[in-house]
């Protein structure tokens, strides 16, 4: 291993007492010098050999701590389209991506950085802004990996719109161009402006001012993340009986925590469960934030199906009211496990994985919502399980991916690309990063021919999907 490869992980503490931080002549010298390591042209190379892993094989090794009866609602979303089984397959690239060439320059990696994984969302100022959404994976791992995986995600969605070769290998291109030229650009900002740095609707709006009609794809994208709020997810979810406001049931999608406890469980334990939870959240909060939560009491509390990938893991999403029915407050509390990183790039250094996920975020993120926290907790089942909180809709909004024009996608690809490059510059050395990709087109050219060579293995992976769910190998559920 060389010795970039030992750098520092991102977000770690530096002793007073250590070699003080490298110069800039020093960090860019160190990102030429990681080019004679690692070409920049052999981040074209991917041709797992014959040794590759079964990608079934490694989807099915994550079922073990999942909910058996949602797995075939998994793998139904998953045989859909090859794009949505790349959606769910983040642990099979992570395999994959783990023997290619890597520079050696870390950053806080997202770990699932696909295009459906940027979106929309409110700022605690109340702006809307665009970002990576998806923090799942997220730790400490090689720059190159999230750059791989949206130019793929970029790629395989371009296949799946019926684009021509080149319109597909101009959106990639963009992207990564985008990721390249924005490194460069944050390489040169005093920190304090990369810390501050965001996608807001100035920028969005700028970006697209070429795509003509396609403006009004962002109007009306904008409009309906706003709409988007706790209001409205009460409506959709809660509904009254015997006067009391509750969760409404929908299985397998929707089940209610007194649905799963069942008529055995001590009067009283499910509300004691759910206190419990709440004020073993509350302590992760600032004191400013906490004051806030107080305010609200919680009501009821349900399992939820979501996501592609997710499906299985624990996700519930938590009812509380203030004053009344006008004033509600959805929280979600999602499971958090080991990072599908984690067997390639070394353990998170954080004990619990949703206090990873949250310190992985608000690393990557300009804004975080306001309720981001972590806890620990025993289930109903007796398993001590990590999960991390938000909140469930706050003005949140994604591109719909599947009815984009090539022009639309170029676009949206690079504004994920600015947005990859922001989030990497924060935590990882954006200097010696920009060093290594320089100012021509090598870097951008290979990742554009890996990206095509890894769509052509992830449509054999989705077809061998599709031939274990119809040998009976693998049980899905279809359409929901």
């Amino acid at each position: 291993m060389s010795e970039v490869d030992t750098a520092r992980p991102p977000g770690a503490t530096r002793r007073p007492d250590e070699v003080p931080r490298p110069t800039r002549e020093q960090r860019v010298a160190r990102g030429k010098a990681a080019r004679a390591e690692v070409p920049r042209s052999s981040h074209a190379e991917f041709a797992p050999g014959p040794g590759r892993p079964d990608p079934i094989e490694l989807l099915e090794s994550q079922a073990a701590s999942r909910v058996p009866e949602l797995l075939p609602i998994r793998y139904g979303r998953m045989a859909v389209s090859a794009f949505t089984f790349f959606r769910g397959a983040a642990l099979v690239m992570a395999s994959d991506l783990a023997l290619t060439p890597r520079s050696g320059l870390l950053v806080q990696a997202c770990g699932d950085a696909h295009l459906s994984n940027f979106g929309l969302f409110a700022s605690p100022e109340r702006q809307l802004v665009f970002d990576i959404n998806d923090f799942d994976e997220t730790l400490p791992g090689p720059w190159e990996w999230d750059v791989k995986r949206l130019a793929a995600s970029l790629e395989i969605a371009a296949r799946e719109n019926g684009y021509p070769i080149e319109e597909r290998e101009a959106v990639v291109l963009a992207a990564v161009t985008a990721y390249r030229r924005a490194m460069r650009d944050f390489a040169g900002r005093p920190s304090l402006e990369v810390w501050y740095a965001l996608a807001d609707m100035a920028r969005m709006q700028s970006l697209v001012q070429r795509l003509g009609e396609r403006r009004k794809a962002l109007a009306r994208a904008a409009a309906k993340a706003r709409s988007r709020d706790n209001l409205r997810a009460l409506k959709q979810f809660v509904g009254v009986k015997d006067g009391r406001a509750g969760i409404i049931a929908d299985p397998p999608q929707i089940v209610p925590l007194r649905d799963i406890a069942g008529e055995a469980t001590e009067p009283g334990e499910v509300e004691r469960q759910l206190g419990g939870l709440v004020r073993m959240y509350r302590d992760t909060l600032g004191a400013e934030r906490r004051t806030l939560l107080d305010q609200y009491r919680v009501v009821d509390m349900a399992r939820k199906v979501v996501g592609v990938g997710s499906v299985g893991t624990r996700c519930w999403i938590v009812l509380m009211l203030g004053d009344d029915e006008r004033d509600p407050l959805f929280l979600q509390a999602k499971e958090a496990g080991p990072s599908v990183l984690e067997d390639f790039v070394g353990h998170s250094e954080y004990d619990n994985a949703g206090q990873r996920v949250v310190v992985g975020q608000r690393l990557m993120q300009t804004v975080s919502d306001i309720f981001l926290g972590w806890v620990r907790v025993q289930g109903i089942d007796g398993q001590t399980r990590d999960f991390y909180l938000r909140q469930l809709r706050d003005w949140k909004g994604s591109a719909e991916v599947e009815t984009m024009l090539p022009d639309g996608m170029q676009a949206y690809g690079e504004l994920c690309g600015w947005t990859l490059a922001r989030a990497h510059a924060r935590s990882g050395d954006r200097v010696a990063i920009a060093a290594y990709l320089g100012s021509g087109p090598t870097f951008d050219v290979s990742i554009r021919e890996f990206a095509q060579a890894c769509a052509d293995h992830n449509e054999r992976d989705h077809r061998a999907l599709v031939d274990a769910i119809g040998s009976g190998r693998v049980s899905a559920e279809s359409g929901l």
